[in-house]
């Protein structure tokens, strides 16, 4: 029996109807860009795994200094104690981070970042002597699935069945360029009518949404308002964090900084699991009380694990390094070239950029999970490129260290399949 047909006797997949998709593609290895399955084939990771190996599978930096931590410091409690693995990598994120922020709480998934943040939002008011128990997001965004990050998210066909348990949300479009006006109208309606805690939104990029980009200044002027009514501002950055929009962090494109940033997915090179909410002084110290019942209580087993804070650390110096910031370059210079030559086809509604991260969107209506979208990421890896269309949209967000070859190589089959649909 094959490692296909094993996995098929006790596992339950993510995002997954077993029923339509009973088989899993078995992976043994992956080194750099490229993924190796049980038959021999190869396929470029044109997504870096969910955006997390963007320095590539198995990379020998981050690897070496998580094997060497591993025979000092394997996992220890993170209440009550500490150690130099996280100490270290708070020190390394605050040197990078937005200047506002100082704090660093630790967790282990993105969802579970974006659940911390809500509840700073919240709390922070609670503990300020205010109740305020409504939250601002955007239309179509996604922040996870844990029941906070599900209640600030706008895709149905994530949420449907859990609707009903939601926390109180208002949602506003996305900024475009033309409609600030009437999103800062609608901001103070809601504000008039309610008391908005926080605001959670992912800054110029919304991945599950199909890769919906958004205007950075009309995003600014929506956090300017925010920080005009005391609204806490927490940005998703578990996605567009650590270069894929071109800076360290996207929220580094406004000049309005969040007071909360999500972090995870790349963080740890793709290694391990490992989540950071970031914050200010200033909601840190609402925090900071006689009163034991003003403090943070949310914690993980796995918090600041030293082997995951290792390969933080490493991930970090990695991004900061001239090798892998003159790749990003090319891999974004790469991108604006065949988008010259794609966006023209008559297959293509319209193509967009931002950073690493390029979409199109085929002149197809097409379901998310549907018949034609399964076509696609079948020729796809047939063809030997790992990549997952959103419904009707495809998008790129390969490893930095991809070669040209390599992208040219996703091109390439990219354009074939606009020829079967």
């Amino acid at each position: 029996m094959n490692l296909k047909e094993r996995d098929q006797k006790h596992i339950w997949h993510p995002l997954t109807q077993h029923k339509l998709h009973p088989e899993a593609i078995a992976i043994t290895k992956a080194k750099g860009c490229v993924l190796h399955d049980e038959n021999g084939n190869e396929y470029i990771d044109a997504i870096a795994s969910w955006y997390t190996c963007m320095y590539g599978h198995c990379n020998e930096y981050v690897t070496s200094r998580v094997t060497t931590q591993m025979q000092v410091l394997d996992q220890v409690v993170f209440s009550g104690f500490t150690h130099e693995p996280a100490v270290k990598l708070s020190e390394a994120l605050i040197s990078i981070l937005p200047d506002n922020q100082n704090k660093i709480f630790f967790s282990d998934n993105g969802s579970s970042s974006v659940e911390i943040g809500i509840k700073m939002a919240l709390q922070y008011h609670f503990n300020t002597g205010e109740k305020r128990n409504t939250l601002i997001a955007f239309e179509d965004g996604f922040h996870g699935d844990t029941f906070g990050a599900m209640s600030v998210s706008g895709l149905s066909v994530y949420n449907g069945p859990f609707e009903d348990f939601f926390l109180d949300v208002k949602r506003i479009p996305v900024p475009n360029g033309d409609n600030h006006e009437a999103i800062l109208n609608t901001l103070q309606t809601i504000v008039d009518n309610n008391k908005v805690a926080g605001f959670v939104y992912e800054p110029l990029v919304q991945g599950a949404a199909a890769m919906k980009m958004h205007n950075a200044d009309g995003l600014n002027q929506v956090l300017k308002f925010c920080k005009a009514n005391n609204i806490i501002t927490v940005a998703d950055e578990v996605m567009t964090g650590f270069g894929k929009t071109g800076q360290h962090f996207a929220s580094l494109y406004m000049e309005q900084k969040p007071d909360v940033i999500c972090l995870s997915k790349a963080l740890t090179a793709g290694l391990l699991p490992m989540a950071i909410t970031s914050c200010s002084q200033a909601i840190y110290d609402a925090f900071y009380s006689d009163d034991i019942g003003k403090g943070l209580f949310h914690g993980h087993t796995y918090s600041a694990n030293p082997l995951a804070c290792t390969a933080a650390l490493a991930g970090i110096e990695l991004l900061q390094s001239k090798t892998i910031q003159d790749n990003i370059q090319m891999v974004i210079a790469a991108h604006n070239t065949f988008n010259d030559r794609i966006k023209t086809h008559p297959k293509v509604k319209s193509t967009r950029q931002t950073g690493v991260i390029f979409a199109l969107d085929l002149n197809i209506e097409m379901d998310r999970y549907g018949d034609l979208r399964d076509k696609l990421f079948h020729f796809f890896m047939d063809n030997g490129v790992f990549l997952r269309p959103l419904g009707s949209t495809i998008y790129i967000q390969a490893p930095y260290v991809i070669t040209e070859t390599q992208l040219e190589n996703i091109y390439t089959v990219i354009e074939a399949a606009l020829e079967i649909v």
